[in-house]
């Protein structure tokens, strides 16, 4: 049974002709560099973004530091949270976090990278995802007053379908 809500040649690739849900069949693909930007970020209260700010620790050690260990950590597991993803050897994961005053928010940005048959895309929002829930979980012991939102992939090279930029721009595809 297809869905007939989705456009003839727009299948969503993770489920086959009855709906069922597949791991889409990378093998016959090339191996390319492929890289992949995500970002995300936490709303803060008053309370948390000024202990931020003033360089206190949480009593779990060091937010940011901590944060973006949990979230190369979820970069590299990738695959067990996500049902449906192959598993990759990643040549690169970065994640930093830094805190915005004027927004009271905390900016984090996940970079990674691979040489394979598919793309990094997943690991570097699930990078994102799980920096975000470690500030939250640092911080709540302050105020639970904070909120996840925003999380997006920036930017993705490598593969058939090449080069994508937030807000659709595409650029031609590359091997």
């Amino acid at each position: 049974m297809v869905h007939d809500t989705v456009p003839a040649g727009e299948q969503l690739s993770h489920l086959d002709e009855d709906g069922r849900p597949r791991m889409v069949d990378v093998s016959g693909k090339a191996e390319t560099y492929r890289t992949a930007v995500a970002e995300g970020c936490v709303i803060l209260d008053e309370a948390v973004c000024a202990c931020l700010s003033d360089g206190k620790n949480s009593k779990k050690g060091d937010v940011f530091r901590i944060a973006e260990t949990a979230g190369i950590m979820a970069v590299k597991k990738t695959p067990e949270l996500i049902p449906l993803c192959h598993g990759i050897r990643i040549e690169k994961a970065e994640i930093r976090c830094s805190l915005d005053e004027g927004k009271k928010k905390v900016c984090i940005c996940c970079t990674v990278a691979a040489r394979d048959v598919t793309g990094v895309e997943m690991e570097a929002l699930t990078g994102v995802s799980a920096a975000a829930l470690t500030v939250y979980d640092m911080c709540k012991g302050i105020s639970k007053n904070m909120v996840i939102q925003d999380i997006r992939l920036l930017k993705k090279t490598g593969g058939k379908s090449g080069t994508y930029t937030a807000g659709g721009m595409s650029e031609d595809a590359d091997s």
